[in-house]
């Protein structure tokens, strides 16, 4: 057996080892990578995947603690991914997420990882669909993906889970923020968390009028929870609107959908980086791609011009 189909076996086993040395191989893009992602493949699709994003400071890696420490209680196991949009070597938000989730690391049901985005688009590290992948493979119940809150970004999200939380807090302009940011499309459940600050009824009457705008929430109309995760107050009430959110995406056909967007982009994705890989270093050398960049920033050529002459280079 191969190094990569004993780990591949322990992995589906639910060996703790397994999944954290699976994890390290997806993250650093080992050469082992792919084979490993193919082998579980067959496995994946067992777990419920929940975003959860919203502006900084409206408490998320609490209201993933609160939701972590809920699902614990009835038996699930929980896996959680914590997009982080520092360097991976300066450690960022890992400290305050383990300082908040302290009691969940010694947990053998929960498993935390915290991923830096190393400048990948859309708030979410490169490998996260991946690790999402290894996590559900290795029988966890529940994969709960926590984004970097920074704007638009935060958008992204949405194509990689089935049920998206936005989290919002009273007395930060949050109703400004998700319209500038475009995040009332894009939430399945709006959380008002912090709820015992004042000006929170307000919050929820602000989103209620925003949502009658967006047309999008025809069908589902995004139910708005009132939570405050540090004393894991409304965490039972949330947990209620999630599992009736996954009922209406089974029962519409929404789910299929989702699940098939995702896929969509994660092949899209594939096919941009081995394109890349082929033209540079393969096709034409560094030197040569560095130079198609100077005779565009120097205005001998357009971008539009520089692609369709490199792509007329590339051989299939």
């Amino acid at each position: 057996m191969s190094d990569t189909a004993a780990l591949s076996s322990a992995l589906l086993s639910g060996r703790y080892r397994a999944l954290a040395k699976a994890i390290s191989l997806v993250e650093r893009d080992d050469p082992a990578a792919p084979r490993l992602l193919a082998e579980i493949y067959p496995a994946t699709g067992q777990a419920r995947i929940i975003g959860i994003t919203g502006s900084p400071g409206s408490g998320k890696s609490t209201l993933v603690a609160a939701l972590a420490r809920h699902y614990r209680a009835h038996s699930k196991r929980v896996g959680i991914i914590a997009v982080d949009p520092t360097s991976p070597f300066t450690g960022g938000a890992i400290l305050g997420d383990r300082i908040r989730m302290a009691d969940l690391y010694t947990d053998r049901g929960v498993f935390i990882r915290s991923m830096a985005t190393r400048g990948f688009l859309g708030g979410l590290a490169r490998a996260t669909n991946d690790v999402v992948d290894v996590l559900d493979a290795s029988g966890f119940d529940i994969v709960l993906v926590e984004t970097v809150g920074v704007g638009q970004d935060e958008i992204e999200v949405v194509r990689t889970v089935q049920t998206n939380l936005v989290v919002l807090v009273p007395g930060m302009g949050d109703d400004i923020q998700a319209i500038k940011a475009g995040i009332m499309e894009i939430g399945d459940i709006f959380v008002v968390n912090k709820a015992d600050r004042p000006g929170a009824d307000r919050t929820v009457t602000e989103v209620t009028m925003m949502m009658s705008l967006v047309e999008e929430h025809a069908a589902w109309v995004p139910p708005i929870v009132k939570t405050v995760a540090s004393k894991r107050q409304g965490v039972e009430e949330l947990d209620a609107a999630i599992e009736h959110h996954f009922e209406y995406l089974q029962t519409s056909g929404e789910l299929d959908r989702r699940n098939r967007e995702r896929v969509r982009i994660r092949i899209e994705t594939q096919l941009k980086e081995k394109f890349m890989d082929r033209l540079i270093g393969g096709t034409m050398s560094r030197a040569d791609y560095e130079a198609v960049l100077d005779d565009v920033l120097r205005k001998r050529n357009n971008p539009h011009d520089a692609a369709e002459s490199m792509i007329r280079r590339v051989t299939f």
